[in-house]
């Protein structure tokens, strides 16, 4: 790997005619919960903050279809009659500053963002990559209709793509391959290139007979109901100072609150909610407070790192309901520049952060304002 950082192209092959699936119009271009299949495939990798570019192979009577189905700012190449061909005219066609491309079939529309970003990982120290799940049903020899023998499945694996690679390496191997290949995988082996193998995903299926887009509905659907919701509750006690610090923001007050850290009591409650969404546990098993490095930290540093954990598990945030208990400082006049600083290190819009307080009618350790509790809800939805 260059010190520079690397330009990775997707390069999504659709140039098929996916006949087996049936329908008026090749399967790429069908309807997959209310948008084309390969719209929604090239989708996941426009978003991924490391794809630099997207490309996509396609037939030569289908100019019009992709040109309905396919957004803005991705590239479309004319592929040919066979995969390899088509592969082989996509990676010539790819952007200049490209270094690595991932090789993906337009077919796979379910691939997720954790699933490219581990084959970029696995490309850090090797020239290939691609995911794959272990066999593990009994594999059978058959004649016609006749079980002849058994095949042990020690060592076999059930290929996947994106399939990644140095650009470099694996164009030499495309215009060196002659016939056929089953994946680039086969390409770049016959080249002589390594190619690391990474954890895959049963929900990458491939689109090909009639009932596997009832398959990819399914899935869509629990994408669709995978809503979490966590709750967190801090409190921190005063002491000596002459401010709090609250939801990032430095209230004047004739006292501090005492803490490991900056005892930010706000932003930990809204820390241990994320969390808890993802079933994480808490601030203090991600950063416990017997270590001396986390003394005195920025709550900041803690609310960073939970939002994203939730990104790299493929969660959003959908909205954040805060509420600071107190009888004093008064909350009111901060409130707005509080949810403007948590919008700021979220990385979200401010209208999804609630901010607001209450008192406990002087009753308990806080009508007695011996200091502030906090407790959050934070909802997470489907990225």
């Amino acid at each position: 790997m260059q010190n520079r950082s690397p330009h990775i192209a997707a390069l999504i092959v659709a140039a098929g005619r996916g006949t087996r699936a049936g329908g008026a119009i090749p399967k790429q271009y069908q309807s997959l919960g209310g948008m084309p299949l390969l719209a929604r495939t090239v989708g996941v990798f426009a978003a991924h903050e490391k794809v630099a570019s997207v490309s996509v192979v396609i037939g030569a009577e289908d100019e019009a279809l992709a040109e309905a189905a396919l957004p803005d700012g991705v590239s479309r190449v004319v592929g040919a009659e066979s995969r390899a061909g088509s592969v082989a005219a996509g990676l010539a066609a790819l952007p200049e500053e490209a270094s690595h491309v991932l090789i993906h079939d337009g077919a796979r529309p379910m691939v997720s963002k954790a699933l490219i970003s581990r084959v970029i990982q696995a490309l850090e120290d090797a020239d290939g990559a691609a995911p794959a799940l272990a066999v593990t049903d009994a594999l059978w020899r058959a004649e016609g209709a006749r079980v002849t023998g058994v095949q042990p499945r020690d060592g076999l694996w059930r290929a996947q793509t994106p399939q990644g690679f140095a650009l470099a390496p694996i164009r030499a191997a495309h215009e060196a391959f002659h016939g056929e290949a089953a994946d680039d995988v086969e390409v770049a082996l016959a080249a002589g290139i390594e190619v690391a193998l990474v954890a895959g995903e049963e929900r990458n299926l491939k689109v090909t007979h009639p009932e596997d887009f009832a398959r990819a509905e399914r899935v869509l659907k629990e994408d669709q109901m995978d809503i979490r919701v966590g709750n967190g509750f801090d409190v921190h006690r005063f002491g000596p100072g002459d401010h709090v610090v609250l939801c990032g923001v430095q209230v004047p007050h004739g006292r501090g609150l005492q803490g490991h850290s900056d005892a930010d009591v706000g932003m930990h409650a809204l820390t241990d909610a994320i969390y808890g969404a993802l079933a994480e546990g808490d601030i203090g098993q991600h950063f416990p407070p017997s270590d001396p490095q986390w003394k005195g930290a920025a709550s900041e540093i803690f609310l960073k790192h939970a939002v994203g954990l939730a990104g790299e598990r493929g969660f959003a945030l959908g909205n954040v309901d805060l509420t600071l208990i107190c009888e004093r400082p008064k909350i009111g006049p901060q409130a707005q520049a509080m949810r403007g600083e948590m919008a700021r290190i979220m990385g979200c819009d401010v209208g999804r952060v609630s901010v607001k307080a209450t008192t406990s009618e002087r009753l308990g350790f806080t009508g007695r304002e011996e200091g502030i509790a906090a407790m959050a809800t934070v909802v997470l939805v489907p990225k």
